[in-house]
């Protein structure tokens, strides 16, 4: 079963998913940073663009990232890194009622091997827990092994775990690591809580996508860099050793 039509996040937002109609307008952006110009390709603040430092890389896994609606709203958002970097990454958006149709379409497709990425701490779905073994087992039945990201906060990620039914009969997939986060730009609960950008190219390593999982921790650095010295007003003027190493890949390929 071929992929569907992709669209973009911002028509399950601008419309209602259960009737397809225009929704109101949001009120207007006032948060700190929304007078801030931005650049278009990276929706980066223009003083420190991302863009030159995108590189694309291939993987045999594949990311889908079924992500709050609030999250779309959010510069700090990292799940759109994913994306520049794995082009065949697919974003789906969360609503509780209104299950995307494309998304349910690919959970039926037969070449796809799915994991939900969650934490294994409630004894209720213990029978759904696997481990990275079982990637590596679907990848021998010529499967496409994905990853599916719950991208929103930990609250949030909770509320979609749980109230999403068609997850409910996936294979459940803990992020096993000592890694701790390198995410500047919100406040975690725990520095063992990465952000989704880290949780995809960790999952990428451990998989054996290590070139992908490189190009990416090396974006995310770029990103988080890049944003923390916009937020001081300081333009960076040297490429960082993540940037260089970016440049360098963009200019072999």
């Amino acid at each position: 079963m071929p992929d569907s039509t992709p669209h973009s996040p911002d028509d399950d937002i601008t419309r209602d998913p259960a009737t397809g109609h225009p929704r109101p307008p949001r009120r207007e952006f006032k948060a700190r940073g929304s007078f801030v110009r931005r650049c278009e390709g990276c929706n980066l603040p223009a003083l420190n663009c991302l863009c030159p430092f995108r590189v694309e890389a291939e993987s045999r896994a594949r990311v889908w990232l079924l992500t709050h609606p609030l999250e779309h709203y959010k510069p700090t958002n990292t799940g759109r890194l994913i994306r520049d970097i794995l082009p065949d990454t697919r974003v789906f958006t969360w609503y509780r009622t209104a299950p995307d149709a494309g998304l349910l379409a690919l959970l039926a497709d037969d070449r796809y091997a799915p994991f939900v990425i969650f934490p294994d701490d409630h004894e209720d779905y213990a029978h759904r827990v696997v481990g990275m073994d079982a990637v590596a087992e679907r990848q021998g039945e010529g499967r496409i092994p994905v990853f599916i990201i719950l991208d929103g906060t930990w609250r949030q990620a909770r509320r979609i775990f749980r109230k999403s039914p068609y997850l409910a009969e996936l294979p459940v997939l803990p992020l096993a690591t000592e890694r701790l986060t390198r995410y500047r730009l919100r406040k975690p609960a725990s520095a063992a809580h990465l952000c989704t950008a880290e949780v995809a190219a960790e999952l990428l390593r451990q998989a054996g996508d290590g070139e992908a999982a490189g190009r990416l921790d090396d974006y995310f650095d770029a990103f988080n860099d890049s944003y923390a010295a916009s937020r001081r007003h300081e333009k960076l003027e040297a490429p960082t050793p993540a940037m260089q190493r970016l440049l360098a890949a963009r200019g072999r390929d």
